[in-house]
């Protein structure tokens, strides 16, 4: 009888109901019975002779809205478990306090300028601060860096419809420092300084530098070498391997260039290091005679070191951060690890 075969195909629907464990299986089930090709659909109602087709019409339809039911109440009981489990995992005690604002952290290059500052400030020096937009004059011409001097083409420089510049360097505040204190006079000058570079993973446009000076009477090289080591051992807080060859400089003379063993590879070599194994760090030497005097002061008499260092890139070594560019990045994952 089809009477019989629809309450058998309903009793079967009603255990696979049962026994689904999730949406994805209950839909799957509710497809292969009341789908277009499900197990209901196979009764054709039309071939039945008329009392019989009217017993099948009411036994089908029956089925259907049983089915319909059960299926109902496994999808309801789906839901509520999801929205139990959801409430669980979001769950939140609105009578605990505010966890507050995330605490700030110090940028890496601010954490070594204020190492360095404290270091020199305690062997005498100075802290001076200077202008970013400089003139032509304190940024070469005092530096005994003329017009015409190939100097100016060793700095790509960003300059100003005023005639005016994005200073390339700090030593600007090392002639400003002379002009307006005078000697004997020790001094260090941390700011943001500027080139127009390429920018890659070792130079950026913006970057930070520190230039020091001492001017007494009697300095000679081995004053510098012995505070250049004082400087590296206090940030390092170690000995670093670094050497000291010959460099040119129009405002020194001698000029040495102090470079470092790369820390990010240990020597082996590397994109900061340009695969060389050491990284220009430091370069220093005796005050040029030229520039003494042009800030009044007599040569004869006074002697001097000085020194530049990228702060930027003490930092890297410091910390082993093998990109520049993620310090002006602005992304708080970098920043959140100091």
């Amino acid at each position: 009888m089809v009477e019989d075969q629809i309450q058998q195909l309903q009793a079967a629907a009603l255990a696979r109901i049962e026994e689904a464990r999730d949406r994805d299986a209950l839909e799957q089930v509710r497809v292969d019975v009341l789908g277009r090709k499900g197990s209901l659909a196979q009764f054709d109602l039309g071939k039945l002779p008329s009392e019989e087709r009217k017993i099948a019409g009411k036994a089908l339809n029956a089925a259907k809205q049983v089915l319909a039911s059960a299926f109902e109440t496994k999808d309801q009981t789906f839901a509520a478990e999801a929205l139990n489990s959801r409430l669980k995992q979001e769950w939140l005690d609105l009578t605990l306090p505010a966890p507050g604002p995330r605490p700030g952290s110090l940028h890496p290059v601010t954490i070594i300028q204020n190492e360095i500052e404290d270091l020199f400030t305690s062997l005498g020096f100075a802290v001076l601060d200077g202008p970013e937009v400089e003139t032509e004059y304190h940024n070469f011409d005092a530096l005994n860096i003329p017009p015409e001097h190939p100097a100016r083409d060793m700095q790509d420089t960003f300059w100003l419809s005023n005639g005016h510049l994005l200073r390339t360097h700090t030593s600007p505040v090392q002639v400003r420092g002379m002009e307006r204190l005078g000697p004997p006079l020790r001094m260090i000058a941390p700011g943001r300084v500027f080139r127009n570079e390429e920018v890659d993973a070792s130079h950026e446009h913006t970057f930070y530098q520190l230039e020091g000076m001492m001017v007494d009477r009697k300095v000679s090289v081995a004053h510098l070498i012995y505070f250049m080591k004082t400087l590296l051992s206090a940030i390092f807080h170690r000995e670093a391997v670094v050497r000291l060859r010959p460099g040119y400089f129009p405002f020194v003379e001698p000029g040495f260039e102090l470079d470092i063993g790369c820390l990010i590879c240990a020597g082996v070599g590397c994109p900061v290091c340009k695969q060389s194994g050491w990284v220009e760090l430091l370069p220093c030497g005796l005050v040029h005679p030229n520039v003494l005097r042009m800030s009044g002061i007599d040569p004869d008499e006074w002697g001097g070191f000085a020194f530049g260092l990228g702060l930027t890139r003490l930092a890297m070594m410091r910390y082993g951060i093998d990109d520049i560019r993620l310090f002006a990045s602005g992304d708080l994952r970098f920043l959140r690890q100091f």
